[in-house]
Protein backbone atom coordinates (compact mmCIF):
# COMPACT_ATOMS: atom_id res chain seq x y z
CA UNK A 1 0.00 0.00 0.00
CA UNK A 2 1.27 3.23 -0.79
CA UNK A 3 2.60 5.24 2.30
CA UNK A 4 1.17 8.29 3.08
CA UNK A 5 4.83 10.41 2.59
CA UNK A 6 4.62 8.35 -0.64
CA UNK A 7 0.98 8.72 -2.12
CA UNK A 8 2.16 11.72 -4.27
CA UNK A 9 4.77 9.42 -6.54
CA UNK A 10 2.50 6.31 -6.26
CA UNK A 11 -0.63 7.68 -7.41
CA UNK A 12 0.87 10.15 -10.44
CA UNK A 13 0.36 6.86 -12.91
CA UNK A 14 -3.07 6.72 -11.92
CA UNK A 15 -4.60 10.35 -11.18
CA UNK A 16 -4.08 13.33 -13.90
CA UNK A 17 -4.07 16.82 -12.45
CA UNK A 18 -3.00 20.77 -12.19
CA UNK A 19 -2.03 20.30 -8.71
CA UNK A 20 0.26 23.38 -7.03
CA UNK A 21 3.03 21.36 -5.97
CA UNK A 22 3.30 19.03 -8.84
CA UNK A 23 3.19 22.29 -11.28
CA UNK A 24 6.09 23.50 -8.98
CA UNK A 25 8.17 19.92 -9.33
CA UNK A 26 7.59 19.94 -12.94
CA UNK A 27 8.91 23.63 -13.43
CA UNK A 28 12.18 23.13 -11.76
CA UNK A 29 12.57 19.48 -13.26
CA UNK A 30 12.31 21.97 -16.66
CA UNK A 31 14.24 24.57 -15.09
CA UNK A 32 17.51 22.11 -14.51
CA UNK A 33 16.85 20.63 -17.77
CA UNK A 34 17.07 23.61 -20.00
CA UNK A 35 19.94 24.90 -17.40
CA UNK A 36 22.15 21.59 -17.73
CA UNK A 37 21.25 21.96 -22.09
CA UNK A 38 22.30 25.66 -21.98
CA UNK A 39 25.63 24.82 -19.84
CA UNK A 40 26.22 22.04 -22.43
CA UNK A 41 25.84 24.60 -25.65
CA UNK A 42 27.99 27.40 -23.75
CA UNK A 43 30.62 25.17 -22.56
CA UNK A 44 31.32 24.08 -26.56
CA UNK A 45 31.17 27.64 -28.16
CA UNK A 46 33.58 28.90 -25.80
CA UNK A 47 35.48 25.85 -25.11
CA UNK A 48 36.02 26.36 -29.00
CA UNK A 49 36.66 30.07 -28.76
CA UNK A 50 39.55 29.90 -26.52
CA UNK A 51 40.83 27.15 -27.27
CA UNK A 52 41.29 28.64 -30.84
CA UNK A 53 43.34 31.37 -28.64
CA UNK A 54 44.93 28.96 -26.68
CA UNK A 55 43.94 29.87 -23.69
CA UNK A 56 43.91 26.26 -21.87
CA UNK A 57 42.97 27.53 -18.48
CA UNK A 58 39.93 28.99 -19.44
CA UNK A 59 39.20 25.70 -21.80
CA UNK A 60 39.47 23.40 -18.70
CA UNK A 61 36.84 25.20 -17.12
CA UNK A 62 34.62 25.04 -20.14
CA UNK A 63 35.09 21.30 -19.99
CA UNK A 64 34.26 21.21 -16.43
CA UNK A 65 31.02 23.29 -17.64
CA UNK A 66 30.35 20.88 -20.05
CA UNK A 67 30.31 17.85 -17.98
CA UNK A 68 28.52 19.60 -15.25
CA UNK A 69 25.74 19.79 -17.49
CA UNK A 70 25.73 16.57 -18.70
CA UNK A 71 25.88 15.34 -14.96
CA UNK A 72 22.91 17.54 -14.36
CA UNK A 73 20.79 16.43 -17.10
CA UNK A 74 21.25 12.65 -16.33
CA UNK A 75 20.50 13.36 -12.50
CA UNK A 76 17.42 15.47 -13.31
CA UNK A 77 16.25 12.50 -15.97
CA UNK A 78 16.40 9.91 -13.01
CA UNK A 79 14.56 12.19 -10.08
CA UNK A 80 17.62 13.01 -8.86
CA UNK A 81 16.82 16.48 -7.54
CA UNK A 82 19.05 17.30 -5.05
CA UNK A 83 22.20 16.03 -6.38
CA UNK A 84 21.23 18.05 -9.42
CA UNK A 85 20.67 20.84 -7.78
CA UNK A 86 24.10 20.76 -5.77
CA UNK A 87 26.19 19.96 -9.12
CA UNK A 88 24.15 23.02 -11.08
CA UNK A 89 24.91 25.76 -8.47
CA UNK A 90 28.50 24.40 -7.78
CA UNK A 91 28.92 24.77 -11.19
CA UNK A 92 27.45 28.09 -11.54
CA UNK A 93 28.95 29.94 -8.73
CA UNK A 94 32.19 28.06 -10.29
CA UNK A 95 31.64 30.35 -13.82
CA UNK A 96 30.53 32.97 -12.42
CA UNK A 97 33.64 33.40 -9.84
CA UNK A 98 35.97 32.29 -12.75
CA UNK A 99 34.80 34.43 -15.30
CA UNK A 100 34.70 37.82 -12.47
CA UNK A 101 38.33 36.86 -11.64
CA UNK A 102 40.10 35.87 -15.45
CA UNK A 103 37.18 37.67 -17.80
CA UNK A 104 35.95 40.59 -15.76
CA UNK A 105 39.02 42.55 -13.59
CA UNK A 106 38.01 46.15 -12.36
CA UNK A 107 39.72 48.73 -14.12
CA UNK A 108 39.00 52.58 -14.40
CA UNK A 109 37.31 52.68 -17.26
CA UNK A 110 35.26 49.64 -16.74
CA UNK A 111 33.57 48.24 -13.34
CA UNK A 112 33.55 44.28 -12.61
CA UNK A 113 29.87 43.19 -13.47
CA UNK A 114 29.98 39.65 -14.01
CA UNK A 115 29.75 39.17 -10.10
CA UNK A 116 26.36 40.41 -9.90
CA UNK A 117 25.26 36.79 -11.22
CA UNK A 118 25.32 35.54 -7.95
CA UNK A 119 22.28 37.74 -7.17
CA UNK A 120 19.89 35.91 -8.49
CA UNK A 121 22.44 32.81 -7.96
CA UNK A 122 21.62 33.08 -4.38
CA UNK A 123 17.49 33.37 -4.60
CA UNK A 124 17.41 30.64 -7.02
CA UNK A 125 19.34 28.67 -4.27
CA UNK A 126 16.74 29.36 -1.95
CA UNK A 127 13.79 27.92 -4.43
CA UNK A 128 15.68 25.18 -5.57
CA UNK A 129 16.95 23.96 -2.19
CA UNK A 130 13.00 25.49 -0.26
CA UNK A 131 12.27 21.75 0.86
CA UNK A 132 16.07 20.53 1.85
CA UNK A 133 17.70 21.13 5.46
CA UNK A 134 17.42 24.58 6.64
CA UNK A 135 21.75 24.57 6.72
CA UNK A 136 21.45 23.68 2.58
CA UNK A 137 19.19 25.97 1.82
CA UNK A 138 20.22 29.27 3.35
CA UNK A 139 24.06 28.03 3.45
CA UNK A 140 24.21 28.15 -0.48
CA UNK A 141 22.48 31.55 -0.63
CA UNK A 142 24.23 33.13 2.11
CA UNK A 143 27.65 31.61 0.37
CA UNK A 144 26.66 33.34 -3.11
CA UNK A 145 26.06 36.35 -1.40
CA UNK A 146 29.28 36.20 0.81
CA UNK A 147 31.13 35.61 -2.96
CA UNK A 148 29.24 38.64 -4.00
CA UNK A 149 30.22 41.00 -1.37
CA UNK A 150 33.81 39.59 -1.81
CA UNK A 151 34.40 40.31 -5.55
CA UNK A 152 32.43 43.91 -5.06
CA UNK A 153 34.38 45.06 -2.43
CA UNK A 154 38.06 43.94 -4.21
CA UNK A 155 40.08 44.82 -6.73
CA UNK A 156 41.64 41.30 -6.48
CA UNK A 157 42.57 39.11 -9.99
CA UNK A 158 44.95 36.17 -9.84
CA UNK A 159 46.32 37.19 -13.12
CA UNK A 160 45.64 39.87 -16.24
CA UNK A 161 46.47 36.83 -18.78
CA UNK A 162 42.54 36.20 -19.82
CA UNK A 163 40.94 39.88 -19.29
CA UNK A 164 38.59 40.67 -21.83
CA UNK A 165 39.83 44.47 -23.46
CA UNK A 166 37.99 47.94 -21.82
CA UNK A 167 36.03 48.16 -24.81
CA UNK A 168 34.49 44.75 -25.05
CA UNK A 169 33.83 45.43 -20.93
CA UNK A 170 32.55 48.92 -21.27
CA UNK A 171 29.61 47.82 -23.30
CA UNK A 172 29.85 44.42 -21.57
CA UNK A 173 28.92 45.80 -17.92
CA UNK A 174 26.42 47.43 -19.14
CA UNK A 175 24.57 44.41 -20.84
CA UNK A 176 25.40 42.32 -17.65
CA UNK A 177 24.31 44.66 -14.95
CA UNK A 178 21.10 44.86 -16.60
CA UNK A 179 20.83 41.00 -17.59
CA UNK A 180 21.90 39.77 -14.39
CA UNK A 181 19.10 42.60 -12.46
CA UNK A 182 16.31 41.24 -15.13
CA UNK A 183 17.18 37.38 -13.60
CA UNK A 184 17.04 38.63 -10.82
CA UNK A 185 13.63 40.11 -10.72
CA UNK A 186 12.56 37.40 -12.25
CA UNK A 187 13.49 34.85 -10.08
CA UNK A 188 12.04 37.05 -7.00
CA UNK A 189 8.75 37.17 -8.63
CA UNK A 190 8.92 33.70 -9.07
CA UNK A 191 9.52 32.77 -5.74
CA UNK A 192 7.16 35.74 -4.73
CA UNK A 193 4.70 33.49 -6.41
CA UNK A 194 5.73 30.34 -5.02
CA UNK A 195 5.48 31.08 -1.98
CA UNK A 196 2.02 32.39 -2.49
CA UNK A 197 1.04 29.13 -4.14
CA UNK A 198 2.49 27.09 -1.15
CA UNK A 199 0.63 29.32 1.40
CA UNK A 200 -2.72 29.20 -0.25
CA UNK A 201 -2.04 25.60 -0.46
CA UNK A 202 -1.66 25.62 3.13
CA UNK A 203 -4.49 27.28 4.30
CA UNK A 204 -6.42 25.42 2.02
CA UNK A 205 -5.30 22.17 4.04
CA UNK A 206 -5.49 23.43 7.35
CA UNK A 207 -9.34 23.91 6.36
CA UNK A 208 -9.69 20.96 5.18
CA UNK A 209 -8.35 19.14 8.57
CA UNK A 210 -10.36 21.54 10.43
CA UNK A 211 -13.78 20.95 8.46
CA UNK A 212 -13.38 17.21 7.54
CA UNK A 213 -13.17 17.32 4.13
CA UNK A 214 -10.89 14.29 3.15
CA UNK A 215 -12.72 10.88 2.45
CA UNK A 216 -11.52 7.45 2.21
CA UNK A 217 -11.84 5.27 -0.86
CA UNK A 218 -10.88 1.05 -0.10
CA UNK A 219 -8.88 -1.43 -2.64
CA UNK A 220 -9.71 -4.36 -2.17
CA UNK A 221 -7.28 -7.02 -1.45
CA UNK A 222 -8.36 -10.53 -2.38
CA UNK A 223 -6.43 -14.01 -1.81
CA UNK A 224 -6.29 -16.95 -4.06
CA UNK A 225 -9.69 -18.28 -3.65
CA UNK A 226 -11.19 -14.67 -4.80
CA UNK A 227 -12.48 -13.72 -1.66
CA UNK A 228 -12.12 -10.32 -0.33
CA UNK A 229 -10.01 -10.11 2.98
CA UNK A 230 -9.30 -6.68 3.26
CA UNK A 231 -8.65 -3.13 1.71
CA UNK A 232 -6.14 -0.55 1.26
CA UNK A 233 -7.24 2.94 2.45
CA UNK A 234 -6.54 5.89 0.07
CA UNK A 235 -7.03 9.35 1.13
CA UNK A 236 -8.76 11.69 -0.99
CA UNK A 237 -9.70 15.10 -0.54
CA UNK A 238 -12.90 16.96 -1.24
CA UNK A 239 -11.74 20.15 -2.09
CA UNK A 240 -15.01 22.82 -1.82
CA UNK A 241 -13.65 24.50 -5.28
CA UNK A 242 -11.47 22.09 -7.22
CA UNK A 243 -13.25 18.76 -6.52
CA UNK A 244 -11.87 15.17 -5.28
CA UNK A 245 -8.41 15.90 -5.13
CA UNK A 246 -5.92 12.93 -5.49
CA UNK A 247 -2.94 12.02 -2.88
CA UNK A 248 -0.18 13.33 -5.35
CA UNK A 249 -1.90 17.48 -4.93
CA UNK A 250 -1.17 17.61 -1.30
CA UNK A 251 0.32 15.07 0.60
CA UNK A 252 3.79 16.09 -0.33
CA UNK A 253 3.51 19.68 1.37
CA UNK A 254 1.56 17.83 4.29
CA UNK A 255 4.59 16.15 5.04
CA UNK A 256 6.72 19.12 4.64
CA UNK A 257 4.80 21.52 6.72
CA UNK A 258 3.76 18.39 9.33
CA UNK A 259 0.33 18.78 8.52
CA UNK A 260 0.60 14.88 7.75
CA UNK A 261 0.47 14.43 11.65
CA UNK A 262 -2.93 15.63 11.75
CA UNK A 263 -3.83 13.93 8.88
CA UNK A 264 -2.47 10.73 9.45
CA UNK A 265 -4.29 10.64 13.23
CA UNK A 266 -8.01 11.46 11.06
CA UNK A 267 -6.88 8.02 8.85
CA UNK A 268 -6.71 5.86 11.90
CA UNK A 269 -9.60 7.04 13.75
CA UNK A 270 -11.98 6.83 10.63
CA UNK A 271 -10.42 3.24 9.97
CA UNK A 272 -10.90 2.07 13.85
CA UNK A 273 -14.53 3.18 13.17
CA UNK A 274 -15.19 1.88 10.43
CA UNK A 275 -13.68 -1.67 11.72
CA UNK A 276 -16.14 -1.03 14.83
CA UNK A 277 -19.09 -1.12 12.67
CA UNK A 278 -17.97 -4.04 11.31
CA UNK A 279 -17.46 -5.71 14.46
CA UNK A 280 -20.56 -7.86 14.63
CA UNK A 281 -21.21 -8.30 10.90
CA UNK A 282 -20.95 -11.77 9.74
CA UNK A 283 -19.97 -10.62 6.21
CA UNK A 284 -17.64 -8.17 7.10
CA UNK A 285 -16.07 -8.73 10.86
CA UNK A 286 -12.68 -10.97 9.46
CA UNK A 287 -12.06 -7.59 6.82
CA UNK A 288 -8.63 -6.31 8.18
CA UNK A 289 -8.07 -2.42 6.75
CA UNK A 290 -4.26 -1.55 6.12
CA UNK A 291 -2.93 2.14 6.79
CA UNK A 292 0.23 3.36 5.98
CA UNK A 293 1.88 5.23 8.56
CA UNK A 294 4.24 8.07 7.59
CA UNK A 295 7.60 8.90 9.28
CA UNK A 296 6.63 11.98 10.97
CA UNK A 297 3.68 10.17 12.34
CA UNK A 298 5.78 7.28 13.72
CA UNK A 299 8.51 9.18 15.24
CA UNK A 300 6.02 10.79 17.53
CA UNK A 301 6.61 9.54 21.27
CA UNK A 302 3.09 9.06 21.80
CA UNK A 303 2.70 6.93 18.58
CA UNK A 304 1.83 3.58 20.94
CA UNK A 305 -0.45 5.44 23.11
CA UNK A 306 -2.20 6.94 20.97
CA UNK A 307 -2.87 3.15 18.72
CA UNK A 308 -3.74 1.48 21.52
CA UNK A 309 -5.67 4.17 22.57
CA UNK A 310 -7.58 4.01 19.57
CA UNK A 311 -8.16 -0.11 19.67
CA UNK A 312 -9.54 0.28 23.54
CA UNK A 313 -11.93 3.29 22.86
CA UNK A 314 -13.73 2.01 19.48
CA UNK A 315 -13.54 -1.90 21.23
CA UNK A 316 -11.91 -3.50 17.85
CA UNK A 317 -10.11 -6.42 17.34
CA UNK A 318 -6.42 -5.34 17.06
CA UNK A 319 -5.41 -8.03 14.43
CA UNK A 320 -8.01 -6.26 12.12
CA UNK A 321 -5.70 -3.34 11.91
CA UNK A 322 -2.94 -3.40 9.60
CA UNK A 323 0.10 -0.42 9.83
CA UNK A 324 2.34 -0.63 6.67
CA UNK A 325 5.99 1.14 6.27
CA UNK A 326 8.00 1.51 3.75
CA UNK A 327 11.44 0.88 3.36
CA UNK A 328 12.72 4.44 3.88
CA UNK A 329 11.26 4.95 7.15
CA UNK A 330 12.85 1.74 8.86
CA UNK A 331 16.02 2.61 7.99
CA UNK A 332 15.99 6.29 10.41
CA UNK A 333 15.79 4.60 13.85
CA UNK A 334 15.73 1.07 13.90
CA UNK A 335 16.10 0.89 18.18
CA UNK A 336 12.98 3.17 18.35
CA UNK A 337 11.19 1.39 15.62
CA UNK A 338 11.80 -1.69 16.88
CA UNK A 339 10.52 -0.77 20.56
CA UNK A 340 7.26 0.72 19.07
CA UNK A 341 6.23 -2.56 16.51
CA UNK A 342 7.25 -4.93 19.54
CA UNK A 343 4.90 -3.08 21.81
CA UNK A 344 1.77 -2.95 19.28
CA UNK A 345 2.51 -6.54 18.23
CA UNK A 346 2.04 -7.80 21.44
CA UNK A 347 -1.14 -5.60 21.43
CA UNK A 348 -1.91 -8.09 18.21
CA UNK A 349 -1.37 -5.24 15.74
CA UNK A 350 -0.36 -6.40 12.52
CA UNK A 351 2.65 -5.02 10.41
CA UNK A 352 3.66 -5.09 6.75
CA UNK A 353 6.58 -3.92 4.66
CA UNK A 354 5.47 -1.56 1.34
CA UNK A 355 7.54 -1.04 -1.21
CA UNK A 356 9.79 -3.83 -0.52
CA UNK A 357 12.70 -4.02 -3.13
CA UNK A 358 12.76 -0.33 -3.70
CA UNK A 359 14.14 1.68 -1.15
CA UNK A 360 16.87 0.63 1.77
CA UNK A 361 16.00 -1.97 3.58
CA UNK A 362 18.22 -5.44 4.17
CA UNK A 363 17.77 -8.76 5.47
CA UNK A 364 19.21 -7.46 9.01
CA UNK A 365 15.79 -4.85 8.89
CA UNK A 366 13.35 -8.00 7.85
CA UNK A 367 15.41 -10.35 10.62
CA UNK A 368 15.01 -7.65 13.60
CA UNK A 369 11.60 -6.45 12.71
CA UNK A 370 8.12 -8.40 13.79
CA UNK A 371 6.75 -8.23 10.42
CA UNK A 372 3.68 -10.21 9.17
CA UNK A 373 3.50 -9.14 5.39
CA UNK A 374 5.62 -8.35 2.56
CA UNK A 375 4.35 -6.22 -0.39
CA UNK A 376 5.56 -6.58 -3.75
CA UNK A 377 6.00 -2.88 -5.38
CA UNK A 378 3.64 -2.79 -8.60
CA UNK A 379 6.96 -1.13 -10.40
CA UNK A 380 7.97 -5.26 -10.47
CA UNK A 381 4.29 -6.43 -11.17
CA UNK A 382 3.88 -4.53 -14.74
CA UNK A 383 6.88 -5.94 -16.02
CA UNK A 384 6.94 -9.71 -14.48
CA UNK A 385 5.97 -11.20 -17.42
CA UNK A 386 8.36 -9.30 -19.80
CA UNK A 387 11.81 -8.46 -17.97
CA UNK A 388 14.00 -11.47 -16.22
CA UNK A 389 15.28 -9.68 -13.59
CA UNK A 390 11.66 -8.56 -12.50
CA UNK A 391 10.81 -11.76 -12.45
CA UNK A 392 13.36 -13.24 -10.90
CA UNK A 393 13.02 -10.64 -8.10
CA UNK A 394 9.52 -11.24 -7.35
CA UNK A 395 10.14 -14.70 -7.37
CA UNK A 396 12.77 -14.19 -4.27
CA UNK A 397 10.78 -11.97 -2.79
CA UNK A 398 7.96 -14.75 -1.85
CA UNK A 399 10.16 -17.23 -1.33
CA UNK A 400 11.72 -15.17 1.28
CA UNK A 401 8.35 -14.14 2.77
CA UNK A 402 7.23 -17.78 3.04
CA UNK A 403 11.13 -18.58 4.07
CA UNK A 404 10.26 -16.35 7.49
CA UNK A 405 6.64 -16.77 7.79
CA UNK A 406 5.66 -13.96 6.21
CA UNK A 407 2.57 -13.19 3.90
CA UNK A 408 2.72 -11.72 0.76
CA UNK A 409 0.59 -9.64 -1.19
CA UNK A 410 1.54 -8.23 -4.88
CA UNK A 411 -0.21 -4.48 -5.64
CA UNK A 412 -0.54 -3.56 -9.15
CA UNK A 413 -1.88 -7.03 -10.68
CA UNK A 414 -3.73 -5.44 -14.06
CA UNK A 415 -3.70 -8.70 -15.81
CA UNK A 416 -4.75 -12.04 -15.17
CA UNK A 417 -1.28 -13.36 -16.83
CA UNK A 418 0.77 -11.69 -14.09
CA UNK A 419 -2.17 -12.88 -11.49
CA UNK A 420 -1.54 -16.85 -12.49
CA UNK A 421 2.07 -16.25 -12.52
CA UNK A 422 2.21 -14.81 -9.05
CA UNK A 423 -0.10 -17.78 -7.83
CA UNK A 424 1.61 -20.28 -9.62
CA UNK A 425 5.15 -18.77 -7.71
CA UNK A 426 3.59 -19.08 -3.98
CA UNK A 427 2.09 -15.53 -3.68
CA UNK A 428 -1.21 -15.40 -1.94
CA UNK A 429 -2.83 -12.62 -1.39
CA UNK A 430 -3.20 -9.85 -4.81
CA UNK A 431 -4.27 -6.55 -5.13
CA UNK A 432 -4.84 -4.20 -7.82
CA UNK A 433 -6.76 -2.78 -10.76
CA UNK A 434 -7.87 -6.21 -12.18
CA UNK A 435 -9.23 -7.29 -9.30
CA UNK A 436 -10.46 -3.87 -8.13
CA UNK A 437 -10.27 0.09 -8.41
CA UNK A 438 -9.98 2.25 -4.95
CA UNK A 439 -13.68 2.98 -4.55
CA UNK A 440 -16.25 4.72 -1.78
CA UNK A 441 -17.47 2.76 0.66
CA UNK A 442 -20.51 2.22 -0.63
CA UNK A 443 -19.72 0.44 -3.10
CA UNK A 444 -16.72 -1.31 -1.78
CA UNK A 445 -19.34 -3.44 0.57
CA UNK A 446 -21.26 -3.66 -2.70
CA UNK A 447 -17.94 -5.40 -3.44
CA UNK A 448 -17.32 -7.53 -0.87
CA UNK A 449 -21.39 -8.96 -1.26
CA UNK A 450 -20.69 -9.99 -4.05
CA UNK A 451 -17.70 -11.70 -3.57
CA UNK A 452 -17.81 -12.97 -0.40
CA UNK A 453 -21.42 -13.41 -0.09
Amino acid sequence: MPSLSSFGRRVRKLWHGADLALVGQRRERRMRMLSSLVMIVMGLLWGLFFSSRGYWAIVIMDVTIILSGVAVFALTLRNQARSANLILFGALILIVVASTLLLDPPTLMAPRATHLYLLPVAVGALMAFRDEPLWLRYGMSLFCLLLFVALAASNWRPTDLYALPDDVRIVGSWVQGVAAMALFFLLLHILQSDTAERSELDRDLRAAIREQQFVLYYQPQLNGAGRVIGAELLIRWQHPQRGLLAPGEFIDHAENTGLIIPIGQWVLEQTAAQLRRWKDDPLFGDLGLAVNISQKQFSQSSFVAEILGLIERHGIDARRLELELTETLIVHDMEDLTRKMTALVEHGVRFSLDDFGTGFSSLSHLKRLPLSKLKIDRSFICDVLTDANSETIVRTVIALGQSMGMTVIAEGVETEAQRRFLADNGCTQFQGYLLGRPMPLADFSTFVQRHNG
